[in-house]
């Protein structure tokens, strides 16, 4: 990203202002509008007719005023009835006059309590589509790949998205206002225009620069917004990372708090020095500008006072039109200066939709194929080749292995072999650059990706800690029957997770992690545990462990497999590990080194052969020995 240098700040041209770039915000702000009309029709219809009635308001006080003043005057031309207030009522002279304060009253007490009125409804709205929003983002991403959460620059537009998506509501709230005062404005203006029509012309004197100078400033705050994106993303992970339940024995152990407290200070210090040079010149530049607009103000007023003295106005005339002036210069200006602040919040909009914009590059088939229930053939690998987004490494190439229906495979290898990209790949979180990947002899891209998802089960060794309860944190591993509670115990009494939360104080309703109140971590191996029932609670046709009792010890791992051998007769199963005593226990194994298949056979076979299985089952053994 290019930098800021020499206390000069970096160009706008960086980003494309030009008409195609307006009209996108426009259109943009319509889908805007949309969103908000459909997450509640009522509560936008309440926001407009207040507002149009509070628009009206402004003037008509202004012309109470002057009604009064000039009343006032007469009146006192006219002479004293009498010197008692009762003289005055019985003389009927105050009639009119009371009318004309009762009616000012009344529309100065019925604006307060319409704007409190607004107030409300633009709460509800805005709390009411930011929640809709929210929900729109997650559903969205839950459609996207994993290639999107794992590339720095998807995580760049879904931050920005994130951030856009519970704030930018406020942009038609704006827009209302605007549209109030736009009507206020007019009403005001048609009274210049009867009174004084060189008033209008000295008005635009007046506002013009402001608007030219906040034109120009919320374009520039934007490019540092959009622009700092990574940076401010960085910031998060170290405030995460500095307070945060997880890093804390690290933090303290390694002595990272003042690493990190000094990573956190150079990185925000250098945007506050951008955000800080950017308002410092904002407010130089606009100040020399809000000059012009308050000598233009003063000779308007000069103008008035001038035409009053020659009799051409009254005193009331002389109000009415000094306030009109006043108010409709300050109108103008927040009209203006808000439509620049809207467009400036406009261009955000541009961070939340083109997130929707991004689409899911695993395709799903026009006319999906049903999978298959029981698989009777198994799952075969032809030649697949795959590399990852932005790299040109072949994680896979020429991978090619069978794994018959009811089988229990075994993958071994060493780190970077390609073994969990195995997974991704018969899962559909990847499709394969080559090849093709069969179950049952029809091509996984036949089948939808939820169907194909929603017959094999997975257990990742970074499996997610939800801060849920017990209950559901076993219920997520089939989500339509996350309410069957006879099911979930039986997954967990087979993962031997029912131990554990048995003793639980809330047992399965006992809330999980440390995020919430009355929340009861786990260790590593009880987490595991209950990852495990996950995969029992799917009651898939196709099972897949990876790396699943990393964190057991040897006596609970051998525990969880024989369990997992008899409870998952006749269902095919992949097992990734590196713990051999685990790997033997497969009906095969298949080496996986760089990409492709070394070595297949049981391990007795692999074991007789002497090669890199047999070099690492020995290396193995002896770290125990």
């Amino acid at each position: 990203m290019a930098r800021m240098g020499g206390g000069r700040l970096g160009p706008p041209e960086s980003l494309p202002f030009d008409k195609g770039r307006r009209l996108k915000t426009l259109r943009q702000l319509g889908m805007l509008f949309a969103q908000m009309w459909k997450t509640s029709r009522w509560l936008m219809i309440a926001s407009i007719t207040l507002r149009l009635i509070v628009a009206l308001q402004p003037p008509l006080i202004i012309l109470f005023t002057k009604l009064i003043i000039d009343e006032v005057m007469r009146q006192t031309a006219l002479g004293a009835p009498g010197p008692e207030f009762s003289d005055w009522l019985s003389s009927g002279r105050l009639t009119l006059l009371m009318a004309y304060l009762a009616g000012e009253f009344a529309m100065v007490f019925g604006r307060d309590v319409i704007n409190r009125a607004i107030g409300v409804v633009d709460q509800v709205l805005g709390e009411t589509h930011s929640n809709a929003m929210s929900l729109e983002l997650m559903q969205h991403a839950a459609r996207l790949d994993l290639k999107h959460f794992e590339q720095a620059e998807y995580q760049d537009r879904l931050e920005r998205a994130r951030r856009q998506a519970a704030s930018r509501s406020t942009v038609i709230s704006q827009l209302f206002g605007q549209a109030q005062s736009v009507v206020t404005a007019v009403a005001l203006a048609v009274g210049l225009i009867v009174y004084a029509p060189l008033l209008i012309v000295l008005l635009a004197i007046s506002f013009a620069p402001a608007v030219w100078g906040e034109i120009r400033f919320n374009r520039l705050a934007y490019w540092i917004s959009h622009n700092r994106s990574p940076e401010r993303r960085q910031l998060d992970y170290l405030r995460q990372l500095g307070a945060s339940a997880d890093s804390a024995k690290e933090v303290k152990l390694f002595g990272l708090g003042t690493y990190l407290g000094d990573r956190f200070r150079r990185l925000s210090a250098d945007i506050l020095d951008e955000n800080t040079r950017l308002a410092v010149r904002r407010s130089l530049e606009t100040g020399v500008l809000a000059v012009v607009s308050t000598i233009t103000y003063y000779g308007a007023y000069a103008y008035i006072v001038w035409r009053t003295l020659n009799g051409d106005f009254t005193i009331g005339d002389l109000v009415f039109l000094s306030s009109s002036f006043s108010q409709l210069n300050g109108y103008l200006q927040q009209i203006l200066i808000g439509f620049t602040q809207i467009a400036g919040q406009a261009l955000y909009l541009d961070d939340l939709f083109s997130f929707f914009d991004i689409e899911p590059t695993v395709l799903e088939p026009t006319q999906p194929a049903p999978f298959p229930i029981p698989v009777k053939r198994g799952i075969r690998f032809d030649n697949v080749g795959f590399r990852y987004p932005g790299s040109e490494r072949w994680a896979v190439r020429g991978l090619s292995f069978d794994v018959p229906a009811g089988e229990t495979l075994a993958l071994v290898g060493e780190n970077g072999a390609g073994k969990t990209t195995i997974v991704k790949l018969m899962t559909r979180l990847y499709d394969a650059e080559e090849g093709r990947i069969e179950i049952d002899g029809t091509d996984i891209r036949e089948f939808s990706s939820a169907d194909l998802r929603q017959h094999i089960g997975v257990i990742f060794q970074d499996f997610q800690r939800y801060s849920f309860s017990a209950a559901d944190n076993i219920g997520v591993g089939r989500i339509e029957a996350a309410d069957d509670r006879e099911r979930i115990v039986s997954s967990a009494e087979q993962s031997l997770a029912h131990s554990v939360i048995d003793k639980l104080p809330d047992g399965y309703e006992q809330m999980l992690g440390r995020v919430f109140a009355k929340g009861q971590d786990l260790s590593g191996g009880e987490w595991q545990k209950i990852a495990i029932a996950r995969a029992y609670m799917r009651e898939a046709e196709v099972v897949i462990l990876d790396e699943p009792t990393a964190a057991l010890d040897a006596r609970a791992e051998a525990e969880v497999f024989r369990r997992f051998k008899q409870l998952a007769e006749g269902t095919t199963a992949v097992i990734i590990s590196h713990r051999f005593s685990t790997v033997r226990m497969a009906d095969r194994i298949i080496v996986v080194e760089d990409g492709k298949v070394r070595e297949a056979g049981t391990h007795e076979a692999l074991m007789a052969e002497g090669g890199r299985y047999a070099e690492l089952f020995e290396l193995q053994a002896a770290g125990y020995r």
